[in-house]
């Protein structure tokens, strides 16, 4: 069965998450993705562990998470033959994704308008810090500091007056929004390139798209005029919406309208809320936060979680519990779902996966390939892409290209 992506040819010189994440993606929509690493150590995640798949030394779960669907191919960019095939291979490209620091592939002779000027269709995708542009555009970084000084770690963790302070999210999601941006931007110019017949030059920034994504928080700061505060898990803009204590643990409470509320505080059985004018509509919630959560917080504190939650959901009210991961992959959704698959590996014939959550009708993702070993894939992909016979694959061996 045909894949959205067949045909397309996908050159990867990035490494670590941002960009890995985004060939994924597209290796997940059936593109053909050509991974490039280093001799001898590959992706710097690689080394990211434990835990490790085949004990010490064999593959890290990180580098796992973020690389399916590839192909590896090690060459050597510090020699003349390794540039020189890095270079013919990105001119067999459709894609080509890199996220080295600004100028490096440049300097090798691998920048974006040379290629494009004997490979006019190619769409080149550079992600990168701080933008090819600008003046910190020299500089690097990783998601961390991205959390930090692009907003997003001062809207993240309890308030002050809890005891609270940033907290960082607990996936490096900077990157994988970066990732998420820069496949739909490649995908975007794929389409273009339909009607131009031309390929065109991306530039991806993480702290630009740390910035983007700050969504509503962006516009409640650029409408109002006041700096958003950490406020745990409770929502800015919409009140009861957060985690509130039970007899046993905990509940997620996700009230997103007035009819919504007064289907909840009736269930909690103060349904004489509803129609007080400090909470009946969602705006005098929010300005009457603290007085509504207090009282909230002691009705939830008398039932248990699952109490609660039977009875809620049977009301129409959103809710859910707060899984840690054996809850939520060992869960009959889960299963349904299919959120958990197999896939054939060199070192575990069952390895396991996550699913792609998008479900196509015509064109199903694609997990023919499950992540590869450092230089699997060399001489087969040097082979279809480029002809080349076992002496020319020798000759490259012997200059240290490969």
């Amino acid at each position: 069965m045909s894949t959205a992506l067949d045909g397309i040819r996908v050159l990867d010189f990035s490494r670590i998450l941002a960009g890995p994440w985004a060939s994924q993606l597209l290796g997940d929509y059936g593109a053909d993705v050509v991974k490039i690493e280093r001799p001898g150590s590959g992706d710097d995640t690689r080394q990211w562990g434990p835990p490790w798949l085949g004990g010490e030394g064999g593959e890290s779960a990180y580098f796992l998470s973020t690389n399916r669907n590839k192909r590896s191919v090690t060459i050597d960019l510090k020699t003349d033959a390794g540039v020189d095939l890095a270079r013919k291979l990105a001119l067999e490209a459709d894609v080509v994704i890199e996220n080295f620091k600004v100028g490096t592939l440049a300097r090798f002779g691998i920048a974006a308008e040379s290629l494009r000027d004997s490979n006019p269709r190619l769409v080149f995708c550079s992600i990168s810090t701080y933008g090819q542009h600008g003046p910190k555009a020299h500089m690097p970084g990783y998601d961390a500091m991205i959390q930090a000084s692009g907003g997003l770690m001062s809207v993240t963790g309890a308030p002050d007056e809890d005891n609270g302070g940033p907290q960082k999210v607990g996936v490096a999601v900077a990157d994988i929004m970066t990732g998420m941006y820069a496949a739909t931007a490649i995908l975007a110019a794929l389409t273009e390139r339909d009607r131009s017949g031309a390929g065109q030059t991306i530039d991806v920034p993480l702290y630009d798209s740390q910035v983007a994504w700050l969504a509503n928080q962006n516009m409640n700061y650029l409408i109002g005029g006041v700096v958003p505060e950490r406020r745990g898990t409770a929502h800015p803009n919409i009140v009861p919406y957060q985690v509130f204590e039970t007899a046993d643990g905990h509940l997620m409470l996700a009230v997103g309208n007035d009819s919504q509320f007064r289907s909840c505080v009736a269930c909690l059985g103060l349904p004489e809320l509803a129609d007080n004018p400090e909470f009946a509509s969602n705006s005098s919630r929010v300005q009457n936060r603290r007085t509504l959560v207090d009282t909230l917080g002691i009705a939830f504190a008398e039932r248990t979680t699952a109490d609660w939650l039977t009875a809620l959901t049977d009301a129409g009210v959103p809710c859910g519990p707060i899984n840690d991961l054996r809850e939520v992959f060992t869960s009959d959704y889960a299963t349904e779902r299919q959120l958990v698959l197999k896939q054939t590996h060199p070192l575990d014939n069952e390895l396991p996966a996550v699913a792609n959550p998008v479900r196509f009708s015509k064109t199903p993702v694609c997990y023919d390939k499950a992540p590869p070993l450092l230089g699997q894939h060399t001489e087969a992909v040097l082979r279809e892409w480029l002809g080349y016979s076992a002496g020319s694959l020798d000759s490259l061996r012997e200059a240290g290209a490969i």
